[in-house]
């Protein structure tokens, strides 16, 4: 560190809510030093990285920044596509909390059909998964590793979490499922007691499992450059798409579902997805007028495949859903 930080730069706030943790109502000073964070009357590096107002002050690389693109890959120039780009200093609790709550409010939801008939909403990731990454890359990084930050990318169809520094000698992408490790034991212990870190990295595996909840892929790990350590959650819209073709077909039937027109496909599949369509609403979803999206969903609905709700062809609020059986 360039400079030396003392007990003067400590966050109130956090130190606060750790005392609340660990039940006491010792000074931050005696806490701090009995945790092994204040040495000499300076902090440590895990002292100044969990504990003090300004990390950045002293580690200036100790950050989290959040992009989010439109689209699939990242494009530069004229066509940069970087849609919002937060980042995220502080004491690491703070740093965790305000990156969770933005990336949250960029995640997008899905609907499908339920086998109750009644659409449901599922998340884009499982939420544990997204966040355990997040929470370990702030555990796990190498705070030795100047220039880099932990970043995370999120793209039309994946997030990536990327933490600078390689996985240590004892652990390879292969095992690291299953083997035990931390980088940063103090750190690790400390957001432990925070409530947020699983104990010795079991929330890995934990990650394996929600994404196969959500019938999404495996989670993919991978070390860019053996110079840091890369999490790659797919949301697989292409999968969710093609899982919903298929459910549409078994809905309506094979013979149905082949006679459909190209308009009409695309009419069955929005409605599937969205619950319910209007004819403004089809008309932009096919990128063509009225009156093609009207003549569509009057021949789905005189085959009983659409039902139309509305009290007169001039009804403002009127609507089509798909059909249900008495």
């Amino acid at each position: 560190m360039q400079e030396r930080s003392s007990v003067e730069d400590v966050d109130p706030e956090v130190v606060a809510r750790y005392k609340a943790e660990l039940g006491t109502e010792a000074s931050d000073e005696q806490v701090l030093r009995s945790r092994g964070f204040l040495q000499d009357g300076h902090l440590t590096n895990a002292g100044v990285l969990l504990f003090s107002e300004n990390p950045t002050r002293f580690i200036p690389w100790a950050r989290v920044r959040v992009i989010r693109f439109d689209g699939n890959k990242m494009e530069t120039g004229r066509r940069l596509n970087i849609v919002k780009d937060r980042t995220f200093d502080g004491p690491l609790p703070k740093q965790i909390e305000g990156a969770k709550g933005f990336i949250s409010s960029q995640l997008r939801e899905f609907q499908y059909l339920g086998d109750d008939g009644r659409f449901k909403i599922i998340p884009e990731y499982p939420e544990f998964a997204w966040f355990e990454g997040l929470v370990n890359a702030v555990t796990h990084r190498d705070y030795a590793m100047s220039g880099d930050h932990i970043r995370v990318m999120m793209y039309g169809d994946r997030l990536e979490i990327t933490s600078p520094g390689g996985l240590p000698n004892m652990v390879a992408l292969e095992n690291m499922r299953y083997t035990r490790w931390s980088r940063n034991p103090i750190i690790a212990r400390t957001l432990v007691e925070f409530g947020w870190v699983r104990e010795l990295n079991e929330g890995v595996q934990r990650i394996y499992d929600e994404m196969a909840s959500f019938f999404l892929n495996e989670p993919t790990y991978s070390e860019p450059n053996g110079m840091s350590v890369r999490l790659v959650l797919e949301n697989s819209i292409t999968s969710r798409v093609l899982r919903q073709a298929d459910a549409v077909a078994e809905s309506l039937g094979a013979g149905v579902y082949g006679d459909l027109s190209e308009y009409e496909l695309a009419a069955v599949q929005y409605t599937y997805g969205k619950g319910r369509v209007t004819v403004r609403g089809l008309a932009e979803h096919l990128g063509r007028s009225s009156k093609v999206a009207r003549a569509t969903l009057r021949s789905l609905a005189d085959r009983r495949i659409l039902d139309w709700h509305g009290t007169s062809a001039t009804d403002p609020s009127q609507y089509y859903d798909l059909h249900r059986a008495e």
